[in-house]
């Protein structure tokens, strides 16, 4: 059994292109032309990703994005015509997981959809290859087990963190990038690295959404996010996460 996706975009013909790639690999798809309707469809519906495109009639990507983040942590790909960083930034910041330029390649659509949710937790042998579910973190020996900080909690089988034992909300991309950095603790990963591990697919050198995913990170999870506590800035390499106060 596949996902439930929402597809939407004002140009009819990427809708049905999108649609018809998603629904060989076994999803069912709901199409919306404007950012009005693809809110309907996800409070109808309540999909398991949406695919938005930035810049729609009557009610923009960006606003639909915004509205569900409120709320709701489900995975969206934005999708934008226009390559430029302020465009990536914007979807990135306000709680996209993934984006991808026009024109893309359906057939990359497709990966980057069933990466997502293969960490999720979908079992789908188009996606994930016959292989179990989860995130490259959760398959490393030991990966399974909560790690425990000092006010900081990851339980990976429940998907879940808490902070000071009160839960916080992460999206699916967050949980994965912060359960990668708890799993070495004091290892100082690249931003290139990260992409490979977290999201699993080739950026061209583009390493903007986990700077932002970082961020998005620490607004969530630290005290003070301006001078963080566990997720550190290792200048010029990467992130890594404070090895201080780990508990078993």
């Amino acid at each position: 059994m596949g996902a439930c996706i929402v597809v939407a975009d004002d140009e009819r013909n990427i809708t049905d292109v999108c649609r018809r790639y998603l629904e060989r690999e076994g999803n069912t798809v709901w199409v919306a032309e404007n950012g009005e309707e693809a809110l309907r469809l996800w409070r109808e519906h309540r999909p398991d990703l949406l695919v938005l495109d930035l810049m729609m009639p009557k009610v923009d990507g960006i606003e639909v994005c915004d509205t569900i983040r409120q709320t709701d942590d489900t995975p969206i790909i934005m999708l934008t015509a226009r390559g430029e960083e302020a465009d990536r930034l914007l979807g990135l910041t306000m709680g996209a997981d993934d984006y991808m330029t026009k024109p893309f390649s359906p057939r990359e659509l497709v990966l980057r959809v069933n990466n997502i949710l293969r960490r999720m937790g979908w079992k789908n042998d188009a996606a994930a290859g016959e292989r179990d579910v989860g995130s490259k973190a959760l398959e490393e020996e030991g990966g399974e087990k909560a790690i425990h900080y000092e006010g900081l909690s990851i339980f990976p089988q429940e998907r879940r963190v808490t902070v000071q034992q009160v839960d916080i909300e992460l999206t699916v991309t967050e949980f994965d990038l912060l359960y990668l950095l708890a799993t070495y603790p004091g290892k100082v990963f690249s931003r290139s690295q990260l992409l490979n591990q977290v999201w699993d697919i080739a950026y061209d050198g583009d390493t903007t959404t986990v700077t932002v995913h970082v961020r998005r990170l620490r607004e969530k999870i630290e005290p003070n996010p301006s001078d963080p506590r566990w997720i550190k800035t290792v200048w010029g390499i990467g992130y890594k996460l404070d090895s201080k106060g780990i508990t078993p």
